[in-house]
Formats: C-alpha cells, structure tokens, sequence
C-alpha cells in the first residue's frame, strides 16, 4: 500500500465515524440552535482543539513505542485492529436515532469552545480509540512518525470543521434532517460500522504481510 493509499483510507473511515451522529454532533447542533452560526461555529472549534490534542497523544504514543519498543509495534496493530473491528461490530448492531436536539441555556461564543474542547478532552474512549486507529496507518516506512502525525491531525481537524461546520450554518435544517429521519441515522451508523471493520481486517492483513 502506498502512502497516498495509506492516507485515503485513512479519510475514508475517519469521514465515516464522524458524519455518524453523537455527542459532538448534537454538542454543535445545541449550541447552534440557541446561540447561533458564531456560537455553532465556536463549539466546532473547541471540538477540533480537543481532537488535535488526541491526535497529538496518539502521534506520540505510536512514535515512542517504533522507537524504543519496536517488537511491540505489531501487536499492537493487532490488538487496534481488533478493537476497531468491535466498535464497528457495536455501531453495526445498534440503531442510532436522534430524538431531540436539547435547547439548553444561551451560551457565548468562548464558553461554547471551552466546553467542546472540555467535552471532547474528558472523553476517555476518543483516547482509547486514537492509541488503537493510528497504529493502522502510522507506520514507520511513510517517513518521520511526527511528519505523518501531524498530517493525520489537519486531516482530522479539516474533517472536523467541514462536518460539524456545515451543521453549525445549517442548524435548523440539519436538526429536523436528523430527528425526522432515524432510518437515515441507523443507516449511516451501520455503514460506518462497516467500514470500521472492512479498515481493520485490511489493516491488519497489511501488518501480517509486511516484514517484521
């Protein structure tokens, strides 16, 4: 597999799981809804911060155990792929439908980035599910682990502002797309569920050919 290869498989599940309805997406509905597009678009900001801090754990920790623990680098590829596998099992099995969007209270522009940022930093499954993605793709015959690190993360974040941004411009329509069509909604879980699962079988055959 090539780098550029490498990179589109990359997007194509990371487009997957973020386009798939959560807490981040109804985060940045809410505060569209009550604030506005600014305080919409501030909430998308403090979500893209946490996720570059995740992306940053994840860098590291995949360039740290390449260098001083390399035998244990693909096990736990392995050990990622399978997790992956699970989740996309979960996300397959499961019937996700948005229900209501929550008013809440009138939120400014700097708490809504806080509170995204705060949201998105506390979660202990995003870490957990950076440390088992990047090793798919993080790989040490790309280049420098921080080169490819630090193109992961701007994919990430570019995701991140194109996905929730547009739902940040296009709240109320978004929200009643949402809430008026589960079978959509199960739809796009179940795909992504897929493609989770088809990423880490690939993966993880790309691991068990390549020479140790």
């Amino acid at each position: 597999m090539t780098y550029s290869e490498n990179l589109w498989l990359y997007f194509t599940l990371l487009f997957g799981i973020i386009i798939v309805p959560g807490m981040d997406m109804l985060f940045v509905l809410a505060n569209s809804l009550t604030g506005g597009r600014r305080t919409g678009i501030a909430a998308t900001a403090g979500i893209m911060a946490g996720g570059a801090v995740h992306s940053l754990y994840g860098a590291i920790g995949v360039g740290v155990l390449a260098i001083l623990l390399p035998t244990l680098f693909n096990p736990l590829l392995f050990a990622g792929a399978a997790y992956m596998a699970w989740i996309g099992y979960t996300l397959m099995r499961s019937s996700i439908t948005v229900d209501t969007v929550g008013a809440g209270g009138l939120r400014s522009g700097w708490r809504a980035f806080r509170q995204g940022a705060a949201t998105c930093l506390m979660n202990p499954k995003a870490y957990l599910f950076m440390i088992a993605v990047y090793p798919q793709f993080l790989k040490p015959i790309y280049g420098p682990i921080w080169a490819q690190g630090l193109v992961m993360g701007f994919m990430t974040m570019a995701t991140q502002a194109a996905v929730y941004g547009t739902l940040a411009l296009t709240a109320a329509r978004s929200r009643n797309l949402l809430v008026s069509n589960p079978k959509a909604t199960i739809l796009v879980g179940r795909i992504a569920g897929g493609l989770l699962i088809a990423v880490s079988i690939l993966t993880a055959w790309h691991g068990w050919r390549a020479p140790s």
